[in-house]
């Protein structure tokens, strides 16, 4: 712990309640900033800190003694004109202050629109931040304006540089004769592309046939990934942009490409009867699907057909089926490609990989980009099909760079740590299921209790936990395998379109290929220890540059991720506005100490009833099992439980949406024996609490003509004893009387 009155250096993270924290570069507990302190300072600061005190819980309280770094980039927010005085409020609510426009600094921006400012004086202790408008972006409801504010709000690179787009304009529009030297020619082979409908750039076409493994049966697996590195050559400002965005970010009826369009639509995406250059993994398979032997080489190919998910699984299901036929030049080599699916799949469970079911949505907008529907996206064979193709070929990368010994990005994902392991066998003893995980835990022991929890109606709250137990997948030179997948070394190999890592993958795998070493951030490839005009890097600076990448794309690809979330937030909002008032039977998603989140079953929607919409009696959270429970009645709220709710809010800014219950539809889990009353079903329920309520309202106006009474003593003796009656019974007096009056 650190040492009261000692400084160290970290980013403020501001809150949108006011108050902020330290985010400190040494790794150690955040520091507490009160509002005062965040009056001088704004969200994402560089600053240096002196811890002034620490609260009964040991946590560390700060004041701010020096900003080292402000950020440069634009604040996005609406511009507001309240009591003749200019003001934009930020859209990111950690900001916490508003910025104050110089009359003459609008830019001609009209009350209401949102925009970009730069500060012009950083905030006080005494006054606020004064800016400048630098651009208007819209009005806040211009079809794709979520979209603008959010690649401005996480700081999402959107524009390529123009070095970049004149580079790009000199490249050709198709391959030509000199890039089909030293590349094998599969233009033959009947790969295909199988991608969702609306799906704009094919990064991998695959292609299987029977062949003979060793003495047995089994299969050649052939994985073409566009050969990206051909035309992103290092040290080009392609090169840089493409670093600095380091994955494509997807949006609602939008992308924002890791690649320039000519490349990531054309040249590089492998469309059908075009020849495209590619990067090969070509694998053999035995029957107990285990890859035998594989190579790695470039080629010249041809997709054969596009196909989408659904005319796959089509084709799967029905042989002879309208789709097959239309397809029936390919079916066999499809029949083949699910034969060798089906036994790496084998593979993948005797191996003790994690395979949880989950539900995802897909958002369907109108021409206006509002939200028409949010269905659920039903994964068929086809995508498992393909996915288990990448696997491999992602595996096969790894074990190639690894025998090499040579550096390079892995997609690490590791298990528990010992405080998430303790929480976890906690939880699962808590349940009493008879199954827990041992303290050097293997991922099939996961995937065991996830397949005997399934029908399970808390199964969803179990999953999750058991996905929360485990860390974040990242990007880093040393490799510490996957855990979720249960390999011993992993790469990305198959996106290179849209994701940096796997750019620098294809790059070493070609330099291995020709004998030599990709040096990561320089313009070559050598095989010799020094060029001329310089020193050649040392194994540990090296190393420091590979770090130093993985981390940079590891934070970029959660920037992507949060960036999406924020966009699908608003527009769900937007959409929930429609409904206010309405009511839903849902699903409880997550329980916490301030109350459920409800997903609703017709919109796949999630809101939370804050616990002040729960009744009148008192909900205690248990930390362990996950659940809130009434200290009256003994009422459990858990995940997975069912209830009714109405939409009473919804926060377009703060992208919130409240809830309150109007019935639980049934209990999760009911109390343990002694523990608790098991109410009988939902109308039990409601009139059990109904009753709770109406005593502690009668309570409470007892309590109430008690006091007058005894003020009114004061003033006039009263006849007889003056005596009042205790509260209890008066209660209880006034319940009886009110049944009488029903009946």
């Amino acid at each position: 712990m650190t040492g009261l009155l000692s400084e160290v250096e970290g980013i403020v993270q501001g809150h949108r309640d006011g108050h902020g924290f330290v985010v400190r570069d040494d790794g150690e507990a955040d520091i507490y900033l009160a509002p005062q302190e965040m009056r001088g300072v704004l969200h994402r600061d560089r600053v240096r800190v002196r811890v002034i005190r620490y609260d009964r819980r040991g946590r560390p309280e700060g004041r701010v003694l020096e900003i080292l770094e402000r950020k440069k980039t634009p604040i996005i927010g609406r511009l507001l004109h309240e009591g003749g005085v200019w003001i934009v409020a930020p859209e990111d609510k950690r900001y916490g202050q508003d910025i104050l426009i110089p009359k003459n600094a609008t830019a001609k921006a009209q009350a209401g629109q949102v925009v970009a400012v730069e500060l012009t004086e950083p905030p006080s202790l005494y006054s606020q931040p004064v800016g400048r408008v630098t651009e208007v972006l819209g009005d806040i409801d211009d079809p794709g304006m979520e979209i603008e504010i959010a690649v401005r709000k996480y700081e999402v690179p959107h524009r390529f540089s123009a070095e970049t787009i004149a580079e790009v304009s000199k490249l050709p529009d198709a391959i030509r004769p000199a890039d089909r030297k030293h590349r094998i020619d599969l233009t033959d082979v009947p790969l295909v592309t199988i991608d969702g409908e609306d799906a704009r750039d094919y990064d991998d076409a695959v292609y299987c046939e029977p062949a003979r493994v060793g003495r047995g049966k089994g299969w050649r697996l052939v994985v073409a990934i566009a050969d990206v590195s051909h035309y992103v050559k290092p040290g080009t400002a392609l090169d840089a942009d493409a670093y600095e965005r380091a994955t494509s970010v997807y949006f609602p009826r939008r992308v924002i490409p890791m690649l320039p369009e000519k490349l990531s639509n054309g040249l590089c995406s492998l469309n059908p009867d075009e020849d495209r250059l590619a990067m090969v993994c070509d694998m053999l398979v035995n029957a107990k699907g285990e890859i035998h032997a594989y190579q790695f080489f470039p080629a010249v190919i041809c997709s054969h057909a596009r196909l989408t998910y659904t005319e796959v699984a089509a084709i799967l299901a029905n042989t002879r089926g309208p789709e097959a036929m239309r397809r029936a030049d390919l079916v066999p080599h499809l029949l083949h490609l699910y034969e060798v699916y089906r036994v790496l799949l084998k593979a993948r469970v005797e191996r003790g990989a994690v395979d949880f079911e989950t539900t995802e949505t897909q958002i369907v907008c109108d021409e206006n980009g509002r939200i028409e529907k949010i269905v659920p996206r039903v994964r068929t064979d086809a995508h498992r099909l393909i996915e288990e193709a990448m696997l491999a070929a992602n595996v096969c990368s790894a074990d190639f760079i690894a025998r090499a010994e040579h550096p390079a990005l892995y997609r690490v994902h590791e298990g528990p740590t010992p405080e998430k392991k303790t929480i976890l066998q906690n939880y699962l003893r808590a349940l009493g299921l008879g199954m827990n995980i041992s303290d050097e835990p293997h991922p099939r022991e996961f995937q065991a209790i996830a397949d005997a929890t399934k029908e399970r109606p808390d199964a969803q709250q179990i999953h999750m936990m058991l996905l929360r137990s485990m860390q974040q997948a990242i990007y880093t030179p040393v490799n510490s395998g996957h855990f979720g997948l249960a390999y011993e070394a992993y790469t990305h190999f198959t996106s290179p379109i849209r994701r940096y890592p796997d750019l620098l993958v294809h790059r070493v795998i070609k330099a291995l290929l020709q004998g030599q070493r990709y040096r990561i951030g320089a313009a070559f490839l050598s095989d010799e220890p020094r060029k001329k005009g310089g020193r050649s890097k040392t194994p540990a600076e090296e190393l420091a540059q590979w770090e130093a990448a993985g981390e940079h794309c590891s934070a970029c690809e959660r920037r992507a991720d949060e960036a999406s979330r924020d966009v699908e937030a608003w527009l769900k909002c937007k959409f929930m506005r429609e409904h206010l008032g309405e009511e839903f039977s849902g699903t409880i998603s997550a329980v916490t100490s301030f109350g459920l989140f409800v997903q609703l079953d017709a919109l796949y929607v999630e809101g939370l009833v804050h616990v002040t919409e729960l009744g009148g009696e008192y909900f205690r959270f248990d930390e362990v099992r996950q659940e809130l429970r009434g200290e009256r009645t003994g009422v459990r709220y858990a995940v997975g439980g069912r209830v009714r709710v109405q939409v009473i809010r919804v926060d377009l800014d703060g992208r919130k949406i409240d809830f309150r219950i109007v019935r639980d539809v049934l209990e999760a889990r009911p109390p343990a024996r002694g523990k608790g009353r098991v109410l009988e079903g939902a109308e039990g329920k409601v009139s059990e609490l109904e009753r709770v309520r109406q005593a502690d309202r009668e309570v409470k106006a007892a309590r109430s003509r008690r006091a007058s009474a005894k003020s009114t003593a004061r003033k006039s003796p009263a006849k007889g004893t003056g005596r009042a009656p205790h509260p209890v019974q008066a209660a209880k007096s006034a319940a009886k009387k009110s049944r009488a009056r029903r009946k």
